[in-house]
């Protein structure tokens, strides 16, 4: 497996108490250490799914670093460094880079609505600040800006930044961005459902919500579509997907956080407000349940 394919987990973020209080530190030693027993390819900390905009400035450094620490180079560790200001968005690379995090990932610029060149500047900026490698993130759903490939081409000529994660779930974007970008610009799917297609038109890989619950065969199948294994890979994909499509029945990451709680990966399942909590009685909680079940994993 080269240095930055197969499955990375967008990892959830485990608080203490019936308020969301405290990040639970050893909770979350727990996760990464259950992520690298069961195979994971690598760790993405303080991305969307862990939560990154309720969490304070100390917090998200303190993850980072603690995610860091407990991998002890077992698999790599792309630290989630994005803000929509670009001296923020510096300050956490800068941070990511002293705890030792193998690449950052920095999403594009979110409620501020920036142009394609304020996006390229926001970017290049933030390679010429800090060296270490970089990938983007555009996920325009949460974001409402919109990283176009002929932007991401240019970006991708600066050294330090070496690939992208691309959420928008669109296979023609997938192929736009691998067209016009670098042989080696590495292209990660920020989406589970289109995972596997991404990985057929020339993607390296998954940056996944699934596989805080199953690590393990979100990896083998991206294994499987990286060795070029269609039928295993697609024996995996739909053996995955009714799990899958739970994680964004409801606002993420309240569904992924009651799974990985089912599977007693962790003790508490709460998100921080504004985001809620996926109760017993809502129906996305029996089809979590029951997908569960089918996999043999509660």
């Amino acid at each position: 497996m080269q240095r930055f394919h197969g499955a990375y987990t967008a990892l959830i973020t485990p608080f203490l108490g019936d308020d969301a209080g405290q990040v639970d530190e050893q909770g979350f030693i727990d996760l990464v250490n259950f992520q690298i027993e069961r195979g994971i390819h690598g760790l993405v900390p303080v991305g969307t799914t862990g939560e990154t905009a309720t969490l304070s400035f100390d917090e998200h450094k303190r993850v980072v670093d603690l995610a860091v620490t407990t991998a002890a180079g077992r698999v790599p560790v792309i630290a989630g460094t994005g803000a929509n200001s670009t001296a923020e968005a510096i300050e956490f690379s800068e941070s990511a880079k002293k705890s030792g995090a193998d690449a950052t990932l920095s999403v594009v610029p979110y409620y501020n609505k920036p142009s394609q060149e304020g996006i390229y500047q926001h970017f290049r900026k933030i390679a010429e600040h800090v060296d270490i490698p970089m990938f983007l993130y555009n996920v325009p759903g949460r974001t409402v800006a919109d990283v176009l490939p002929e932007t991401v081409a240019r970006l991708a000529q600066i050294d330090n930044i070496i690939g992208i994660k691309e959420a928008t779930g669109n296979l023609a974007r997938v192929s736009d961005v691998i067209r016009l970008c670098p042989k080696d610009f590495i292209v990660l799917s920020g989406d589970d459902f289109t995972a596997l297609p991404s990985v057929f038109v020339g993607a390296k890989g998954l940056i996944s919500v699934v596989s805080n619950i199953v690590p393990g065969q979100t990896a083998q199948l991206m294994q499987a579509a990286l060795d070029g294994d269609l039928k295993r890979a697609n024996e995996l994909h739909y053996r995955l997907y009714p799990l899958m499509k739970c994680m964004f029945d409801y606002p993420s990451p309240a569904p992924v956080k009651m799974g990985t709680r089912l599977r007693g990966i962790i003790k508490n399942d709460l998100p921080r407000l504004p985001m809620d909590r996926l109760t017993e009685g809502n129906p996305t909680y029996g089809k979590l349940t029951k997908a569960m079940k089918e996999l043999g994993i509660l």
